[in-house]
């Protein structure tokens, strides 16, 4: 079975074709214009592809209720061009009548793919982060996404700013919370560079503080057995360490689990599936 995936990006959308032990064949990557002009080269792209599912990790807010008659549909993204698009409905259009077609955030996608496939593969549940333009998170839990209201929306938790720190954030919803501090916007807005140039070590020791709140209030919320981050930032040459080293300062010996305390290398990790945990994490969506 051929198994179509898109992993929608406020950047770009990434479309494959696998198979459903993950492996993908093909792929393509379509820069986010406008709705309309987005999407008809994701449809020509699967043209004569002969898919018989399609999962759909996409850019949020969306709607991943299933019961709601808008599920599939962006809500209020701070992409406004796309905002309340029917992005299930359009794509529903252009193939087969029944065809399985599910949606949900591209970091649960990734999440549940790295349980599949991945880093977290035996694992219960995991929360995987992505740290690029934004910060989003997915939570994989009970043996499924976790969905509640909405769909978690981790990036904008409320963290503790740092003594030295004098950055007033630029999130433009809530200004200082974790997305404001701690993504790729805020590094280059705060050090006037961008994180791929950017080599001061004050600037990534203040970095992994920041993601290292939201490693522990994962921790101390969701209780996950493995934790992820992904995204551009998170490739920075040693900032996983740096996590890692003050996510256990700020724990200051109150979870005393073996899994943290002698093993946080493996406990706090990389995407075990690279930059295709999206990807694969939307075909997973559909098999599951």
């Amino acid at each position: 079975m051929l198994v179509g995936a898109i992993e929608a990006g406020g950047t770009k959308f990434i479309c494959g074709v696998g198979t459903e032990q993950g492996e993908i064949l093909e792929q393509i990557s379509i820069p986010t214009r406008g709705p309309e002009e987005t999407l008809k080269d994701v449809v020509d792209f699967f043209k004569g592809k002969e898919v018989e599912r399609l999962g759909i990790g996409s850019f949020g807010p969306i709607q991943v209720n299933k019961t709601q008659p808008d599920y599939g549909s962006l809500l209020e993204t701070p992409k406004t061009i796309w905002k309340h698009y029917p992005l299930l409905k359009h794509l529903e259009g252009h193939f087969p009548a029944g065809m399985p077609i599910v949606v949900d955030t591209d970091v649960n996608a990734a999440a549940l793919g790295e349980i599949k496939w991945g880093a977290a593969k035996g694992k219960d549940s995991c929360v995987y982060f992505t740290v690029g333009t934004g910060i989003g998170a997915g939570v994989f839990l009970n043996g499924k996404l976790l969905h509640g209201l909405m769909h978690p929306e981790a990036g904008h938790m409320f963290i503790k700013r740092h003594e030295m720190d004098d950055f007033s954030g630029c999130c433009p919803y809530h200004k200082d919370c974790l997305e404001g501090l701690a993504s790729g916007t805020a590094l280059k807005t705060r050090w006037g560079v961008a994180g791929t140039e950017l080599t001061d070590e004050r600037a990534w020791e203040l970095e992994g503080y920041y993601l290292a709140q939201a490693a522990v209030n994962a921790i101390v919320t969701y209780s996950p057995e493995k934790i992820i981050f992904g995204g551009g930032v998170s490739q920075h040459s040693g900032l996983l360490e740096q996590i890692q080293k003050q996510t256990l300062e700020l724990l200051n010996g109150y979870i005393k689990k073996s899994q943290i305390t002698d093993n946080i290398e493996d406990y706090i990790s990389l995407p075990g599936l690279g930059s295709q945990a999206g990807l694969k994490g939307s075909l997973a969506l559909v098999l599951d």
